[in-house]
């Protein structure tokens, strides 16, 4: 791998580790507030609604700057709006502060991959990214979990807490939250080194016409109508859309089914993140960048697990059960996402096909995410849930599977 590339791996990995504490803080300060359990995927929602709204602007931008320096100013923006939220801003719209930073970081980061990985190296270099997106999902929900703990058994009284509480929010969560942002500066000083791989990018001055909308949605049916890049952008919209449902659906459940509270349920939901980096390694392994399409049947392994996870209620079967979705889960995105960012590399630039990639793949998450959220308000069951999660999955991943087995 480039020199360098550990460094993005590992302030990838701490900016991310970041992002999942805080939104499991978010759930508990949501919960302290005494908002009802179906604003929580709001949190998601409003964190995702940046990709959309800005897909115009945040590739020209990823590509105008030094990749490794727009990721730095976006954890300090990460930083911006956790301190919004603690000053006694909702939530959610704290949330949305946090989410126009990752939309701007997204781009930065995978971009930054597709400019200093040879295409041979490109599967393996996904491989490394996602183990270490799924690693800070994992510790960062284990993390989340574990200072939600802390914050329910800290003691209140003390003299710098009653004056915060009061002066802005009153939440047991100050110290938990001090710790995120303490992990947040840590991103932005690993940020700093990525200089040498900054060095090599292509950069593009930002135009008028590149930010408009038009141009934007050009991009985007461009990438749509080519063969490969259409097939691997469908997959992984599908994916994001059903990932962003079961976070929470997990979450739910584990409370629900198997009557654990929100710190054990954050650690249950870890579980599948543990699969995903199975998964992930496997795929980085046994697939290469010419074979990729290969990994659609795993699309259909999720798609048989996921009722089957709704109707356990022993911990001991959920395990595994949670574990073998991930690695389905792995086994399909790290295949599918080499091959959309080499052929969005190709038929556009590293910063405009991410763009269009995190456009999609958000509208995905806000679309399922408000049909999720409208479920829970109406009392609909998570095994009907589950269910319909499912069904998306095999009548998306079927019909492209049948081709794959037609051509063998």
């Amino acid at each position: 791998m480039p020199r360098g590339f550990y460094y993005l791996i590992s302030a990838q990995f701490a900016s991310g580790l970041a992002d999942n504490a805080l939104l499991i803080l978010g759930i508990f300060i949501l919960a302290e507030q005494g908002h009802a359990a179906w604003w929580a995927p709001f949190l998601k929602f409003s964190l995702n609604l940046s990709y959309v709204l800005l897909a115009s602007v945040v590739g020209p931008l990823a590509d105008a700057f030094p990749k490794g320096r727009v990721m730095a100013w976006m954890n300090a923006l990460k930083v911006v709006g956790l301190t919004l939220m603690l000053t006694g801003l909702h939530p959610v719209l704290a949330f949305a502060v946090i989410g126009l930073a990752a939309a701007v970081y997204a781009p930065a980061k995978y971009g930054l991959v597709t400019e200093t990985v040879p295409p041979a190296l490109l599967v393996r270099a996904n491989a490394w990214l996602e183990v270490s997106v799924v690693m800070s999902v994992v510790l960062g929900i284990a993390l989340g979990g574990a200072l939600v703990g802390w914050s329910e058994s800290v003691v209140t009284d003390s003299r710098v807490h009653r004056f915060l509480s009061e002066a802005f929010l009153p939440t047991k969560a100050w110290n938990a939250c001090a710790v995120v942002a303490c992990v947040y500066l840590m991103a932005g000083v690993l940020n700093a080194r990525l200089k040498h791989l900054s060095a090599n990018q292509m950069m593009v001055p930002v135009t008028w016409q590149a930010l408009h909308w038009r141009h934007f949605w050009k991009d985007n049916l461009v990438l749509w109508r080519d063969r490969l890049g259409g097939i691997s952008l469908y997959v992984t919209t599908l994916y994001w859309g059903v990932g962003a449902v079961m976070q929470f659906a997990v979450l739910a459940w584990a409370q629900e089914s198997l009557g654990l509270p929100l710190q054990q349920g954050a650690y249950l939901q870890a579980l599948v993140a543990v699969g995903v980096i199975a998964g992930a390694w496997l795929a980085g392994r046994y697939f290469k960048l010419h074979s990729a399409k290969q990994a659609l049947p795993w699309g259909l392994t999720l798609a048989f697990l996921l009722p089957i996870v709704a109707m356990t209620t022993h911990i001991a079967v959920a395990v595994p059960l949670l574990l073998c979705a991930g690695a389905a889960g792995g086994m399909l995105l790290v295949p599918m996402n080499a091959l959309l960012q080499h052929r969005g590399r190709q038929v556009l630039s590293s910063g405009r096909s991410i763009a269009v990639q995190g456009f999609n793949e958000n509208l995905s998450v806000l679309v399922l995410l408000g049909a999720y959220s409208a479920m829970m308000a109406l009392k609909a069951s998570l095994l009907l849930i589950m269910g319909l999660l499912s069904l998306m999955l095999l009548l998306g991943m079927w019909p492209m599977c049948r081709i794959i087995w037609r051509k063998r």
